[in-house]
């Protein structure tokens, strides 16, 4: 049986690309084509979407459209973050048909006496490249720890997102901020009805 891989920096970028949208905020740090083009410099990972290049032209340009592209990736991962613990199923349809739309492959990679496979796009598009480091590596966090570990920060004014790779899978908050608020406010709640 082959054992699926993630790469934390990928699971990371997907988490990431979610929280670009704040919903309680209402703020979206991913407006803008520059905006777009720093997330994806804070983010390399191999083959980095935004260093394809034309063969004529050299670098590719990044457009709104890819803008736009990205923005709705973003919207399914973000889904995917937070149905996976309560509709596993649904979650994984989202992740196929993101894979499927970004023609993503599965590639068998061996360097330094170690196999592992990654899963790339075909395509030039940077949202495809993004779709399919992201979505193969939520599916990979799926197949190895379970749905469970996608999830949605339970702070009362947080609804950033997260995937759980601690050993006993017990996250609860997005980070310790959240965790700490939230300890803070049931201590002073227990005050209060005291």
């Amino acid at each position: 049986m082959l054992v699926a891989y993630h790469s934390p920096s990928a699971v990371q970028t997907a988490v990431d690309l979610a929280n670009t949208f704040k919903p309680i905020k209402g703020e979206d740090t991913l407006e803008t084509v520059e905006q777009l083009e720093d997330f994806l410099d804070d983010h390399s990972l191999a083959e980095s979407p935004s260093s394809a290049r034309d063969q004529r032209t050299g670098p590719r340009r990044l457009t709104r459209a890819d803008l736009a592209e990205v923005r709705a990736l973003r919207e399914t991962v973000r889904a995917v973050l937070e149905r996976a613990n309560t509709d596993a199923v649904g979650a994984a349809t989202l992740i196929n048909d993101g894979l499927r739309r970004s023609r993503a492959t599965p590639a068998l990679r061996h360097e330094h006496d170690r196999w592992w496979t990654e899963v790339t796009s075909d395509t030039d598009r940077c949202s495809a490249r993004l779709a399919a480091t992201t979505l193969s590596a939520l599916a990979s966090v799926i197949a190895t720890l379970g749905p469970s570990r996608l999830g949605v920060c339970a702070g009362l004014n947080c609804r950033a997102t997260f995937v759980d790779l601690s050993r006993n899978g017990s996250k609860q908050y997005c980070t310790r901020t959240c965790a700490h608020r939230a300890s803070v406010a049931a201590y002073r709640s227990r005050r209060s009805n005291s």
